[in-house]
């Protein structure tokens, strides 16, 4: 249902005919309008929280590309000569690469060339060198997972949980820059009710002092006029300085592409009562409750942390294992282009290394300390989710409440505006006071301010649902 707020400009044209419509329009023509829509686009687009939200997804695309770094293919050589009383004792030299794979098993070839007075016999190769090619497979620890399948599949995770950070830091950013709106948007109104309170005051004080001058009223009207006036100016002065602070707060979330900040013109305002509709709780929110608390942005991150931690817990179990490591090497002699017709099975490098820990108490103790923060991260995700569901729920149930709240003081506004009228008719023909009309259009005056109030609660209610459910931002 769409507000409709009594235009308090026609209310004075009935109380007081002389009263400027012509200067009413010529003040409009010359206003900009700010809508919500516009302001939050702009959020969207030009803060730098915005574009800061927006690295996260690079981030984690960054964390992924240096975590398969892992799987690079790596070349190496080494050389080692020795020389003494002008002869060369040896010359040692091997060179090749070496390719992880994602099961744990790594290939690798390279060529292998030694010479020297004094080398070492096992060190004797043909002189035309060695081509060798072979193997690594871990049939003990890591051969389900190792630390470079671990340090992946984390950085994989935590890409994921980068989308989710972006979410959380936009939706904390539009929550509070839309707040500052709707703050904005009800120190504005009310600051006009008070404006026109005080015009409404001023025109009537006047008119008892001129009656009052010829004798119509008595002297003691003027001073109550002049108190209403008083009254109602220091009111004003609040809903200023409110207004004031409003749109200083507003002003931290105007920006040029993110570089140069930006205020608000004097003559922007923001959206008319009659523009704002007021709503209930969307339905397909209610309806998809249970699924929406689930897929929160921090219950999210919270998984993803366990997801973490599930790695590191497999990773720390295969440590419990001992080490063993076959590896097989082929050697072929390097005769001119004849490599291949060179092989032959029984040239070949092979060997086996072992370690296993006696009492395994580093690895132990690891393993138990993962576990345990497992079980707080599970606990800890438990706790946010019943937190999350509450706060999700209570901004609902106030949603619905400001709704039918705006609804029946819309009424009660209107209703003040009739007794108002009625008090007015009959201080004109003598039957009322001037103390009566006064205490009648305080009553008006504070139900528009309170239905103002009710209409951007409304609003920040709305908001502050999507935010609890995070889905404020897309």
């Amino acid at each position: 249902m769409r507000i409709k707020a009594t235009n308090v400009f026609l209310v004075l044209c009935l109380i007081f005919p002389a009263f400027s419509i012509a200067q009413k329009a010529a003040e409009t023509s010359i206003r900009t309008i700010l809508t919500y829509d516009d302001f939050i686009q702009g959020v969207r687009e030009n803060h730098p929280l915005s574009k800061q939200a927006a690295l996260q997804q690079q981030l984690g695309e960054a964390e992924v590309r240096s975590a398969r770094g892992g799987f690079d293919p790596k070349t190496y050589a080494e050389l080692s000569q020795k020389y003494f009383k002008d002869s060369q004792y040896y010359s040692l030299f091997e060179g090749g690469v070496k390719v992880p794979t994602w099961f744990g098993i790594e290939f690798m070839g390279g060529y292998e060339e030694n010479d020297g007075v004094f080398l070492n016999p096992e060190n004797n190769v043909p002189n035309n060198g060695l081509y060798f090619a072979g193997v690594k497979v871990p049939i003990g620890q890591g051969l389900f997972i190792d630390q470079r399948r671990a340090t992946l599949r984390s950085a994989q995770v935590f890409a994921n949980s980068t989308e989710q950070s972006r979410r959380m830091l936009l939706n904390d950013l539009l929550l509070e820059a839309a707040s500052s709106y709707w703050k904005w948007f009800e120190a504005y109104h009310q600051q006009k009710v008070f404006e026109e309170a005080v015009e409404v005051a001023l025109i009537r004080f006047r008119a008892v002092k001129q009656s009052a001058a010829l004798g119509d009223v008595p002297s003691i009207d003027t001073l109550e006029a002049g108190i209403q006036v008083q009254d109602r100016q220091l009111k004003l002065q609040q809903a200023q300085l409110d207004y004031d602070n409003a749109s200083a707060q507003l002003n931290v979330y105007l920006w040029d592409n993110g570089l140069i900040p930006l205020e608000l013109a004097d003559s922007t305002f923001p959206s008319d009562l009659n523009d704002i509709e007021t709503t209930y709780a969307d339905l397909a929110l209610v309806q998809g409750f249970d699924t929406l608390v689930a897929q929160h942005p921090l219950l999210q991150l919270n998984q993803f942390e366990i997801d973490r931690l599930n790695i590191d817990r497999r990773l720390k179990a295969e440590m419990l294992k001992p080490t063993i490591n076959l590896k097989y090497q082929p050697i072929v002699e390097g005769i001119g282009n004849e490599i291949a017709n060179n092989f032959n099975e029984n040239n070949y490098t092979w060997g086996v290394d072992f370690s296993f820990p006696i009492l395994l108490r580093k690895e132990r103790g690891a393993l138990a300390k993962t576990k345990i923060k497992l079980q707080e991260k599970q606990f800890d995700l438990d706790n946010k989710t019943q937190d999350i569901s509450y706060k999700a729920r209570a901004s609902i149930n106030t949603w619905n409440t400001t709704k039918n709240q705006s609804d029946l003081y819309e009424r009660t506004t209107q209703d003040y505006f009739g007794l108002l009228e009625g008090e007015r008719q009959l201080f004109d023909t003598g039957e009322s006071s001037l103390f009566l009309v006064n205490r009648r259009e305080v009553s008006y005056i504070n139900a528009r301010v309170k239905l103002i109030e009710l209409i951007s609660k409304n609003q920040k209610a709305e908001l502050k649902t999507l935010y609890n459910l995070g889905i404020l931002a897309p």
